[in-house]
C-alpha cells in the first residue's frame, strides 16, 4: 500500500498527520487479519515550487530537501506510523534510473512525443489547466489567490487521448475500484469529458536544472507527475531490482487527498499500461481538513503544527480526533476547542475510566483471571466490513457504544458493594465479563490507537490485574 507523495517545501501540517494515520490504520488492521503489509511512502523533492522554497531560504536545494523530508520522518516517528519503504525522489541511485527507465517504456510503446504548447500552469500543482477548470477568478481550484503562469515552450507530451476507453473500462468495471463511489463517479466525468495529451516534461531551464534528466534529450526535464508517481514502483525496484519489483507490484491499495484524483486515477494507470506494468487495484480517497471552519492556508496562518498537538495532547489523542471526528469519506472540521471535548468525554471519562474502574475493583477483589484467547465475532461482523471500506469513524463509533455499555454495566451492577460484601462468586462473574471485554477491546483499538491498546494489553495481559495510573488524564 501507499499514500500520497508528499511535497517537502515545508514542514508537514495536521493535513500530512491525517494522511499517514489513515494508512498507518489500515496496515495495522491488515496485521491484525494476519496478512503481510508493506506500506511505502516517499518525499516528492523534484518540483519547481521545491527549487523556489529553497531560494527563499538561501538554501542548496538538496540541503533544503534533505532537511524538510526528515520533518516528515519526524512527525511519522510521533505518530507511531511505521514506514516499510520511505523513497526518495532526489535519489540518484534508485528513483533517478527507475524513472528514466520508466519513461523509455513509454516512449517505446509510442505514446511520448514532444510539441510546442502555450497554457496556464499551477506551480502549486505542478500541471497545467484549461480555462474551463479554473474558478471565476482564473484560478486553481486548490490554490486560490495564485495567478496562474502562461507558460509557451517546447516539451513532450503523454498521449492521454490514446487510453480513453481504456480508463473508462477500468474504471466503470472496478477492475481499478475506488472508494467512496461520489470520487468514482468524479473520475469517469472527468474522462467522459474526452481526455487530453498532457506535458511529462518541462525545458530545463524552467526547471531551473533541478530533477530528472529525459533520456536522450539534456534540454528537458522529466515532469514532476510522471516522476513523482513513480515513487511507487522505484521504491520497490522498477529498473534495478527485478526480483523486489516483482514481489511487491502492483499496489494493492493507494491512499490520497481529493484534490489529487486526476493524477492517480487517470495519470498513473495510463502510464503503467503504456508501460506494460502491474495496474494498481484499489484507490480510497479522504477529504481535507478545514481550521475552524476555514481552509487551512499558510497566508490565512491557521496551518496547525501536528507536533505541538502530539507533545501537548499525546500521540494518540490526536489518532483518535482525526480518525473519529474527521468523516472517513468527507471534509472535517480541526478546532482544539472541539478536540480537549472529544478528549474528555471519549478518552479520559470513556476508555480511560473504563480501564481504570475495572483495574481497581479486579485489584480490590484479589481475584485471579486466567488468560484465554479473546475474540468477540458479533463486534468482527459489525466492524470489519466498515474497517474494509475505510469508514474508520463508523467503526470507532461501534467500539464507543461497547465502551459505554460496560460503563454502564459497572453502574448497574455495583461490584464494589459486592465485593465489601466478600461476595466471591458474584464479583468473580462481573469483573469476569468486564476483563474479557477489555481484552477483546484492546486488539480491535490496536489499528486506531496502538499505544493505547499496548498498554490496555500490558496491564490486562496477566492473571493478577492491578490498578495503573489512568491513561487520559482530563484536559482542564
Amino acid at each position: 500500500m501507499t499514500s500520497a507523495i508528499p511535497y517537502v517545501n515545508a514542514a508537514p501540517h495536521i493535513g500530512h498527520a491525517q494522511e499517514f494515520v489513515y494508512s498507518d490504520t489500515i496496515k495495522r488492521y491488515h496485521k491484525l487479519l494476519g496478512q503481510e503489509v508493506t506500506y511505502l511512502c516517499g518525499p516528492d523533492e523534484n518540483g519547481l515550487k521545491i527549487v523556489q522554497a529553497a531560494e527563499k531560504e538561501g538554501k542548496p536545494t538538496q540541503n533544503f530537501c534533505d532537511y524538510y523530508q526528515q520533518k516528515f520522518l519526524d512527525l511519522a516517528d510521533k505518530l507511531n506510523v511505521q514506514f516499510d519503504i520511505w523513497q526518495r525522489s532526489s535519489d540518484k541511485k534508485t528513483h533517478f534510473i527507475s524513472s528514466q527507465y520508466l519513461w523509455n517504456l513509454c516512449h517505446r510503446n509510442g505514446d511520448i512525443y514532444k510539441k510546442i504548447y502555450t497554457g496556464l500552469y499551477c506551480v502549486g500543482c505542478e500541471t497545467f489547466y484549461t480555462p474551463d477548470e479554473l474558478d471565476s477568478k482564473g484560478e486553481c481550484l486548490e490554490h486560490p489567490g495564485k495567478k496562474l503562469e502562461k507558460v509557451s515552450e517546447e516539451n513532450y507530451f503523454f498521449r492521454l487521448s490514446r487510453y480513453q476507453d481504456f480508463l473508462a473500462d477500468l474504471i466503470s468495471k472496478d477492475k481499478l475500484k475506488i472508494t467512496p463511489q461520489y470520487r468514482k463517479n468524479e473520475a469517469l466525468s472527468f474522462i467522459k469529458r474526452g481526455l487530453l495529451d498532457f506535458s511529462v516534461s518541462r525545458s530545463k531551464i524552467r526547471a531551473k536544472n533541478w530533477g530528472i534528466p529525459v533520456p536522450n534529450d539534456s534540454s528537458q526535464i522529466i515532469y514532476v507527475w510522471f516522476d513523482a508517481l513513480n515513487v511507487y514502483f522505484s521504491g520497490i525496484g522498477l529498473g534495478w531490482d527485478k526480483d523486489k519489483f516483482k514481489k511487491y507490484s502492483p499496489q494493492d491499495l493507494m491512499v490520497i487527498g481529493k484534490g489529487i484524483l486526476r493524477f492517480h486515477a487517470i495519470y498513473w494507470p495510463v502510464i503503467l499500461k503504456s508501460a506494460g506494468l502491474p495496474l494498481p487495484k484499489e484507490l480510497y480517497i479522504h477529504g481535507y481538513l478545514t481550521i475552524d471552519g476555514q481552509k487551512m492556508s499558510k497566508t490565512i496562518g491557521n496551518v496547525i503544527d501536528p507536533i505541538r498537538m502530539i507533545n501537548k495532547y499525546g500521540t494518540d489523542g490526536l489518532r483518535y480526533y482525526l480518525l473519529r471526528e474527521i468523516p472517513s469519506y468527507g471534509d472535517g472540521d480541526f478546532s482544539e476547542r472541539r478536540f480537549k471535548e472529544l478528549y474528555n468525554s471519549d478518552l479520559a471519562n470513556g476508555l480511560g475510566n473504563l480501564i481504570a474502574r475495572v483495574a481497581k475493583l479486579c485489584e480490590q477483589s484479589d481475584l485471579k483471571f486466567p488468560l484465554e484467547k479473546e475474540n468477540d465475532r458479533t463486534l468482527e461482523d459489525q466492524i470489519y466490513p466498515l474497517l474494509d471500506s475505510f469508514q474508520f469513524n463508523s467503526t470507532l463509533t461501534i467500539l464507543w457504544e461497547q465502551i459505554n455499555k460496560y460503563n454502564i454495566y459497572i453502574d448497574q451492577h455495583t461490584p464494589w458493594k459486592l465485593i465489601k460484601e466478600n461476595n466471591k462468586e458474584e464479583t468473580k462473574i462481573i469483573l469476569t465479563y468486564l476483563v474479557k471485554g477489555i481484552r477483546t477491546l484492546s486488539k480491535y483499538l490496536s489499528p486506531f490507537l496502538p499505544e493505547t491498546a499496548e498498554q490496555i494489553n500490558n496491564q490486562y495481559s496477566r492473571e493478577e490485574i492491578i490498578f495503573l495510573k489512568p491513561l487520559f488524564p482530563r484536559i482542564p
